[in-house]
């Protein structure tokens, strides 16, 4: 017995005239609707983009010709004037940048800047605050910014959030920056007395990082903590 060949059927055909019926009548209905919500679609997307490139782009090479600035009095270890600016428009310090164009990349590098500066200048609890604002898209600088936030926190006299830190950067699990921040968690642990925890760390630099230069003298770290974690 031969098959029916469904899609060919009057029903079927009467089906799909119904709903074409239907969608004319929705559309002639809605006309005006739909044109309307077509229209405010193109008219956001086309305001994105004039925001984009009138304000947006402008704004961006703005605030980094005026970041270069800064950058150059803080290579001159001028930080107060780095941070603060000279009372030019040119040279509005790297907070100025961070309030007029805190949205954008440049702003967002004057963090970590302005981060660094208050640590030259000892003023530990502004460094930590401007550091953990910094957003960095480099992974190296990321990790950079937070081994310092370690450093700061070591330096106000909070050695076990410092260390947090520090172990944190060494997650980088990069040759050059872990090493360097496994060596400041295992001192941080000795300053602390838990030799046994600095052991460890020590230790794991001789293994995983031993072409480091925070290599070149372990053993004598790993001999110290050794004597003195035998002794507890």
């Amino acid at each position: 017995m031969a098959s029916k060949n469904t899609n060919n059927t009057p029903d079927n055909l009467q089906n799909v005239e119904n709903v074409l019926t239907k969608s004319e009548i929705f559309i002639e209905k809605y006309q005006k609707q739909i044109i309307y919500a077509v229209g405010v679609v193109v008219l956001v997307v086309l305001a994105i983009l004039a925001f984009r490139n009138w304000y947006m782009v402008p704004r961006e090479n703005t605030a980094a010709d005026k970041l270069a600035v800064c950058q150059s009095y803080f290579a001159a270890d001028s930080f107060q004037v780095a941070l603060n600016g000279n009372g030019t428009d040119q040279c509005i310090g790297f907070k100025g940048i961070i309030d007029e164009y805190g949205w954008t990349k440049s702003g967002d590098l004057a963090n970590v800047y302005a981060g660094i500066c208050y640590y030259h200048l000892g003023d530990y609890k502004n460094a930590i605050h401007y550091l953990k604002k910094f957003d960095a898209d480099d992974i190296n600088e990321s990790y950079a910014a937070t081994g310092l936030i370690g450093d700061c926190y070591v330096n106000l006299g909070q050695t076990e959030e410092g260390i947090k830190y520090f172990l944190k950067a060494a997650d980088s699990q990069n040759d050059l920056v872990s090493p360097i921040y496994l060596k400041k968690a295992g001192i941080a642990y000795e300053s602390l007395g838990k030799y046994k925890d600095a052991l460890a760390i020590y230790s794991k630099i001789k293994e995983k990082y031993a072409q480091s230069q925070e290599a070149s003298d372990i053993e004598r770290y790993i001999g110290r903590a050794t004597v003195l974690a035998g002794k507890q």
